[in-house]
Order: structure tokens, then sequence, then C-alpha cells
């Protein structure tokens, strides 16, 4: 399946979901459609999933131009967006991701919602960023972070927008993994394949028994989240109202 924005292709059982955007793989409402629809198709046939951008970048998080210009589409962004940290942490066959650099925000969310993450070296930087531009951490990020960083290190991405070096996130959790960035799509296809080896059944219920937690608590905030963001939203909208009329 190939689009504008993602390239699904499934090869020998292991499905490689490609972002590429032309610049910073912003997760807009027309890239999670296509990435919802990819991970159904690797879901209907029973393939691994190894999920990918452009060179250098993961991806840089939600789409800013669609979240400042609220409604409908920032609404249905953030309910995606929200709800593939879900998707992936439950997903019935092995998740890898295979961060080609940056992974901001979203992006990180997205890398650490996989049951397996490979990173590169090099000068890129894994950031949940958000206290830093002006949000709260939302509640699900929260869930996400809790499960897989390390209590100190998540206090520091969470509450002091800490940027962490590939090496750096080697260490407290971001990543599983640092390969060199002309190997990591095969090596991560190469992981893929070989996690198809585990008892499937067994696998799928495994990971649900195991993230029944964290899956909850992101059922129950992802509500909350989004009510936090249309909130936040208005109020925005309201101060530049007023910040013209002067």
């Amino acid at each position: 399946m190939a689009s504008s924005l993602v390239t699904l292709d499934i090869d020998r059982s292991v499905a490689t979901i490609t972002m590429d955007d032309g610049k910073r793989n912003a997760l807009s409402p027309a890239m999670f459609d296509e990435i919802y629809a990819a991970l159904e198709r690797a879901e209907r046939e029973g393939a691994a999933v190894v999920i990918t951008g452009r060179e250098g970048v993961l991806s840089a998080g939600f789409d800013l131009k669609v979240m400042k210009s609220g409604g409908v589409q920032a609404v249905k962004m953030l309910r995606a967006g929200y709800a593939l940290t879900a998707r992936l942490l439950s997903f019935p066959t092995p998740v890898v991701i295979a961060s080609p650099g940056h992974a901001y925000a979203m992006g990180a969310f997205m890398l650490l919602s996989g049951d397996y993450r490979f990173g590169v070296p090099g000068p890129y930087t894994y950031v949940a960023n958000e206290v830093a531009i002006g949000l709260p951490m939302p509640r699900v990020a929260c869930e996400v972070l809790r499960l897989r960083l390390s209590p100190a290190a998540r206090e520091r991405a969470v509450v002091l927008s800490e940027e962490f070096s590939p090496e750096e996130a080697l260490q407290v959790g971001f990543v599983d993994a640092l390969i060199p960035a002309e190997r990591l799509l095969d090596v991560a296809r190469e992981k893929a394949a070989a996690l198809l080896n585990l008892d499937a059944a067994a696998h799928a219920l495994t990971k649900k028994r195991l993230r029944a937690d964290t899956l909850t608590n992101i059922r129950t905030a992802l509500p909350l989240d989004l009510k936090d963001a249309l909130v936040l939203g208005a109020k925005r909208a309201a101060k530049a109202r007023l910040a013209r009329r002067k």
C-alpha cells in the first residue's frame, strides 16, 4: 500500500510502515488515518510490524498547525494520537519501532509504545517537550513514559522537558539498542521476523496482561486529555481575540 504520507510493505510476514511527509513527519489527521489503515492491514495478515520514519527523524510529534487551528481536525488528531499508544501496546503481533533520528513529543510516545525499539547514533534528540512549549503533559503520555523510563529519567523527561541524546536514550529506556543508520531497517526487520517465532497467542495475551494497568489508565485518561485540550484551545483562542482588539 502506498500513499503520500505512509508506505506499507509486507514481506515474509513483516509489515514495514514508513512515515514520510518530506519534512519532520508531523502527525496530522491524514498521517494518522494512513498509519491506522496500515496497522489494520498488518493485523489482518498476522504480520509483525516495523514502524520507521524518514532519514534523520521518526516524528516531530503532532502537527502544530492543526493544533493551533483548533476545531474538529485538532480533536480528531489528538484522539488518534492518544489512542495509538494503546493500539500499539496491545497489538496482537510484535511491534518494532526503528527511529532513524529525532523523536519529539507524540513521536516519542509512539516510539515508547513499541515492543522493541531501535535508535541510531548521531546528533539526534529524544524529548517530551510539552512543558517547554507551555502544555501540561497529557495523562496518556505520562502512562507511556511511566511504563518505559526509569523513575529518575521520567521525572526529568516529563517535568523538566530534558532532551536525551541517543546514548542517553539507551541508558534511560527510550530505546533498547542503537544501530548504525545504514543497517537500521534491516536489523529491525530481522528482529520483527525473529519475534514471530514466539507463540502468537501467548505473546498477544501476555502483552495485554503485563500492560493491563497501563492500558486501563490510558483509556480512562483519553477523554480527560481531550477535554483539557479543548479547554486550553478555547482559552488560547479567547486570548488571541483579545490581543487583536488591543
